[in-house]
C-alpha cells in the first residue's frame, strides 16, 4: 500500500508514457535499445570486463548497419551526483557517457523534490557528504546527514566521535526544532550502527523531531508519525567487485535496521522500496530510454506520434536474476543475463529465467541484434 500510495504521489511517468510514440527502425534509429547494469556486466569493481567494450562499440555504431543503438546504464549503485559517476565511467569505459544515460538507484528521487521542497529530509548512503550533495543535485533543499544529527549532540551515539574531515561538511541545525519528513537510504551505508540509531530516533519520536520522548511501543502510530516516508533505494542483498565471494549491499543494511526496530517496537516499519526489480524503476528507465530514441538526430528530424515503446524490444542486461532479469520479465523487457557477476551456473539454476543466457555482454549484444535486425555480426 506504501508503495503504492509513494509511487502514486510522485506521478513519475504515466503522462509521459501515455504520450510517447511507438518505437521504429529508421534509417538513422535502431530497432532495438539496452539497459545495461554496470556491476559484473561492464566492470568488475574498477575493473573493465574485456567484453564490455566490444559491446559498447557495437552500441556505438560499429556495426553492419553503422547505427547507433540507444543505451542507459540502469545500477542499483549510487551513492554520487550523475554527473560524476559519468565522468568517471566515460573515463574508465573510454566512451561518453551522458547524464540523461545513466539511472541509480537514487535517480528516481529526482521528481520528488518538490514535493519535499518546504520540508526537511535525512538522507543516508555514500561516502562522506556525498548524500547530501546529490539530492541537492536533485533540487532537495533541506538535507540533512546523520553526521549533522551526531555533531548537534554528541551523545546520540557516543561510539563515533567526529573527524575533523566530517566537521568540516556538518551543517549546525537544532533538530529539537527541525522535524524530519522523509528518510532516503540513497546508497549503502558506511556506519551501520550510527545510521540504524538514528533512523530509529527519528521515526520512533513524535513528528520527526530528534530528541523527543519515544512513542510508547504499545500504542498505534499516529498519523504525524506514519507521514514520515522511509525508502531503500537499492533492494541487492548483495553485489560483486573484485572479491571472490560476493558483499553484502543495501538490501544487507534495511534487514539489519528492520531486525533492530523489530526488537525494540515488535514490527517492522513501513518502507517505500525503489530500486531493480521494483516497478517505478523499470518505468523510469523505460521513460528515459523514450527520450534518447526519440531526440532528434538532425534539425528538422520529427517521429510520428503513435503509442508507445514495444516493450519486448529493450533488452536489459544483468547479472543478477533476482533484480535485473526480475525486473525485466516483470516490466515485458527481453532480459539476457550474463555469467560474469552474481549470477554463478556451477552453483543453481537462475531464480528467475531470461530470454537468453550469455556468457557475457559482448555475446548478449550480438545475440539481441541479430534476434532484432537479421543482421549476424
Amino acid at each position: 500500500m506504501l508503495l503504492t500510495r509513494f509511487v502514486k504521489q510522485t506521478r513519475l511517468l504515466a503522462p509521459a508514457l501515455q504520450n510517447a510514440p511507438r518505437f521504429k527502425s529508421t534509417k538513422s534509429r535502431a530497432p532495438l535499445a539496452f539497459a545495461l547494469d554496470i556491476d559484473g556486466v561492464l566492470l568488475q569493481g574498477s575493473s573493465v570486463i574485456p567484453a564490455a567494450k566490444r559491446a559498447l562499440d557495437i552500441l556505438q555504431g560499429q556495426n553492419p548497419l553503422g547505427i547507433k543503438i540507444p543505451f542507459i546504464l540502469m545500477t542499483n549503485g549510487g551513492g554520487v551526483t550523475e554527473e560524476a559517476r559519468c565522468k568517471k565511467l566515460s573515463a574508465t569505459l573510454g566512451i561518453e557517457i551522458a547524464p540523461d544515460q545513466l539511472m541509480q538507484a537514487h535517480t528516481v528521487l529526482r521528481p520528488l523534490a518538490e514535493k519535499y521542497s518546504d520540508h526537511s529530509i535525512l538522507v543516508l548512503g555514500g561516502k562522506g557528504n556525498k548524500g547530501r550533495e546529490v539530492a541537492q543535485s536533485y533540487g532537495f533543499k533541506n538535507v540533512h546527514i546523520p553526521l549533522d544529527i551526531l555533531a548537534w549532540n554528541p551523545t546520540i551515539w557516543p561510539f563515533h566521535q567526529l573527524t575533523e574531515e566530517e566537521k568540516s561538511f556538518v551543517q549546525s541545525t537544532d533538530f529539537s526544532k527541525t522535524p524530519i519528513h522523509a528518510i532516503f537510504v540513497l546508497h549503502d551505508p558506511r556506519n551501520w550502527s550510527l545510521d540504524i540509531q538514528i533512523m530509529t530516533d527519528v521515526l520512533r519520536s513524535p513528528h520527526g523531531v530528534v530528541g523527543s520522548e519515544y512513542v510508547p511501543t504499545t500504542r498505534r502510530y499516529s498519523h504525524s508519525q506514519s507521514a514520515i516516508q522511509l525508502a531503500f533505494c537499492n533492494p541487492d542483498l548483495i553485489w560483486r567487485n573484485e572479491y571472490h565471494v560476493p558483499r553484502f549491499g543495501q538490501g544487507a543494511f534495511k534487514e539489519a535496521f528492520q531486525a533492530v526496530f523489530r526488537a525494540a517496537t515488535g514490527r517492522n516499519h513501513p518502507f517505500t522500496q525503489f530500486g531493480k526489480p521494483h516497478e517505478v524503476t523499470y518505468k523510469f528507465g523505460e521513460k528515459m530510454l523514450h527520450d534518447l530514441i526519440y531526440k532528434p538526430v538532425s534539425e528538422g528530424d520529427i517521429m510520428e506520434n503513435e503509442k508507445d515503446i514495444p516493450p519486448s524490444r529493450i533488452y536489459m542486461i544483468g547479472d543478477n536474476p533476482a533484480s535485473d532479469i526480475a525486473g525485466a520479465n516483470a516490466a515485458s523487457w527481453s532480459s539476457i543475463l550474463v555469467r560474469t557477476g552474481v549470477y554463478d551456473p556451477a552453483h543453481a539454476p537462475p531464480a528467475h529465467q531470461p530470454t537468453y543466457e550469455a556468457e557475457d555482454v559482448e555475446e548478449a549484444v550480438k545475440w539481441a541484434f541479430e534476434r532484432e535486425t537479421g543482421v549476424r555480426l
